[in-house]
């Protein structure tokens, strides 16, 4: 997946990065961090924050059996180097942090 500055190779395991799979292969990998970590970041930009945004609501109000709470929300932007003739351009970034209630 290209993601400009996450594309480090020091991507964390709690963290899930949305694209253009399928909105359910987004939840159930996301289900399966919270089984291991504490909190898990579902992080996405661009076209891709309305389905992060779905994932999240999924997550929260249809499993709301297994107590799990959005804790915060970071709304940013990054800036893309366009081809040569291209202006750079931002798009904007959102990070859901999802967690299990205490």
């Amino acid at each position: 997946m290209s993601h400009g500055k996450y594309e480090t190779g020091n991507r964390k395991s709690n963290e899930i990065f949305i694209g253009k799979k399928p909105l359910m292969t987004y939840v159930t990998a996301t289900l399966v961090q919270l089984a291991n970590e504490p909190t898990v970041i579902i992080k996405a930009r661009g076209k891709s924050i309305t389905r992060a945004v779905d994932v999240a609501q999924i997550i929260v109000k249809r499993m709301n059996t297994l107590g799990y709470r959005v804790e915060s929300v970071k709304l940013g932007s990054d800036t893309l180097s366009g081809n040569e003739d291209d202006k750079p351009r931002n798009v904007s970034t959102i990070e859901v942090s999802i967690s299990r209630s205490k």
